[in-house]
């Protein structure tokens, strides 16, 4: 493994919804970057205007959701000449945007439920049940399941806050899933399974709000069988690789009872806290916490030079 840059900004924050998962990443990240003898600087990015102390030799991105995985972090950071991790520009707004991922798994033959697109005031015309997601949002923000008539309007006045389009999803139920992808290695698969019955945000975080009996039971390797778990991982390859990706991701997959397995959606930048999912798989791996923010640096930097 080549040398750790000497000086880094962990980049956490961020104005979007998701500020204190990324705050919560970020610290995790500058406490293992710490331990590797890295001189750290954390800086709290609340909007584009955010100052770097000079030396910084690259910006470790923990902002999760708008603004930090959508292109407008990494646009900032290039235009100001400063190296960072993960991925660039063009990859990382593909890979937000759930609409133009969908098309470029549709292209590259990666499987992924149904959908249509519709504009506020339309009527989805997929039948009951499905999925009513936000297409430029995070962590399950403005995603809902739509299992009557009656909930519809609601959802899509929720959703109207975020954007003008909207991305109706066929619900698929099936067991869910996550593979990390570490350059062109897929991780163990890591199950998932809410106790809430949903894997919202407050499952996704109990830490954030302990009050709501939220969390979720995580199976590291996964129970499946080998066969089909090579299989799904060279699925969540390429849909990582669907979207030109090069450093890491993390895909989401559902596994229904019948049928083949599907892709969700690509997380460019996902979370890092104690309670985050790559990590975790990544320790299935033998891949220790800190060793795991060493090797996303040490791709970041493999994707910058090509």
């Amino acid at each position: 493994m080549n040398a750790l840059p000497k000086q880094i900004a962990v980049l956490m924050g961020g104005p979007g919804s998701e500020r204190a998962v990324s705050i919560a990443t970020g610290t995790g990240a500058a406490k293992a970057l710490r331990s590797l003898g890295v001189d750290v600087v954390e800086v709290d990015v609340k909007g584009p205007e955010f100052e770097l102390p000079a030396g910084i030799e690259l910006a470790f991105l923990c902002i999760h959701g708008t603004f930090g995985e959508d292109g407008q972090l990494q646009q900032i950071l290039e235009d100001r000449g400063v190296a960072y991790t993960g991925e660039g520009v063009a990859e990382s707004e593909l890979a937000f945007d759930k609409i133009r991922s969908k098309d470029a798994f549709r292209r590259e033959g990666v499987t992924t439920p149904y959908w249509q697109i519709v504009t506020l005031g339309q009527r989805p015309t997929i039948p009951i049940p499905f999925v009513i997601k936000a297409p430029r949002q995070g962590s399950t923000v403005g995603v809902h399941i739509i299992k009557s008539d009656r909930e519809v309007d609601a959802a899509m006045a929720d959703v109207s806050k975020y954007d003008r389009e909207v991305l109706i999803e066929k619900f698929i139920p099936g067991r869910e899933l996550t593979i990390g992808i570490l350059g062109d290695q897929a991780l163990p698969i890591l199950e998932i399974i809410p106790k809430g019955g949903v894997y919202d945000f407050t499952n996704k975080y109990p830490f954030l709000n302990p009050g709501a009996g939220g969390g979720a039971e995580h199976v590291c390797p996964a129970k499946i069988p080998e066969e089909q778990t090579r299989a799904i991982q060279d699925l969540a390859l390429r849909a990582h690789r669907a979207l030109g990706l090069q450093v890491y991701s993390r895909v989401d997959v559902l596994l229904p009872e019948e049928g083949e397995p599907t892709v969700l959606e690509v997380n460019t930048i996902p979370g890092m806290t104690e309670a985050s999912l790559l990590p975790e798989a990544a320790a299935a791996a033998g891949i220790g916490y800190a060793q795991l923010c060493a090797r996303i640096i040490e791709l970041s930097r493999a994707r910058s030079k090509k």
